[in-house]
């Protein structure tokens, strides 16, 4: 699985692209050909990326756009559209961590940021994206989740739930779209050198961890059109696809 696609003449969006995981996957998807429609809050971030895309031959498309913004994200379909009558990849990969505390001191508009962004407005992009996925001839979406939607430890209560949801919205579109060309996987990118990882683990050392650079080249190829795998998780420590299970 370390084979880099030819993404050549492929359009990808990626949303949370001003850094981190986001950051990379876009630089690893304009790297190997695509024309990367970067999305995210931060114009100074977006703009870093794309003189680095530029910079390396690529091309991208910046969209400031905070995701809590549902009608902007309902535009972005329609502006896509407009521009290339489909979209051949999609990365969802924006998120909040929330807070790590115990369940009920959680605060309510905290829990809700975390609902809204990861799960909601999720929700909203592929809703506002399967459209030109299904135009193209090999659509490819991938959900970024966390090990945490199963291990569902203690004092991760929302940002748990969260991941659980947009798994199950990924399974139920897979299984939707399992005899179209769209194949739509999800992504734990297990313990990564982030700021959001920093957030929930203030004294692990970081430079312990895998840095996002390497986290994104190993999902890259999730995007490629000779992906067969649907309705699955790739687990990036093990670096392999894992199948869902009913409980026992």
């Amino acid at each position: 699985m370390t084979e880099k696609p030819d993404l050549s003449g492929r359009t990808a969006l990626v949303t949370g692209a001003s850094r981190g995981i986001g950051y990379f996957i876009a630089r690893e998807l304009a790297a190997a050909g695509a024309h990367v429609i970067a999305v995210a809050r931060t114009v100074g971030g977006l703009e870093e990326l794309d003189d680095e895309i530029k910079a390396a031959g690529g091309e991208a498309t910046l969209v400031p756009l905070d995701l809590k913004d549902m009608a902007g994200i309902d535009r972005i379909g329609g502006a896509l559209h407009e521009r290339w009558g489909k979209l051949d990849i999609m990365v969802a990969n924006a998120a909040v961590l929330g807070v790590i505390s115990p369940i009920g001191h959680v605060e309510a508009k905290t829990f809700e940021k975390v609902m809204e962004i990861n799960v909601t407005a999720t929700w909203r992009l592929i809703r506002s994206l399967d459209p030109l996925l299904r135009a193209s001839d090999a659509g490819r979406a991938v959900i970024m989740s966390s090990s945490s939607a199963h291990s569902a430890r203690a004092f991760w209560g929302p940002y748990a739930a969260s991941k659980a949801a947009v798994e199950a919205l990924a399974r139920s579109w897979a299984d939707e779209t399992k005899n179209m060309p769209l194949r739509v996987n999800s992504v734990n990118p297990g313990a990564t050198r982030t700021a959001m990882r920093a957030q929930a683990m203030p004294g692990e050392d970081p430079d312990t961890l895998p840095h996002p650079s390497e986290v994104a080249a190993r999902i890259l190829h999730l995007t490629s059109p000779q992906l067969t795998e649907t309705g699955k998780i790739f687990d990036v420590p093990q670096n392999r696809f894992t199948t869902y299970q009913m409980p026992a």
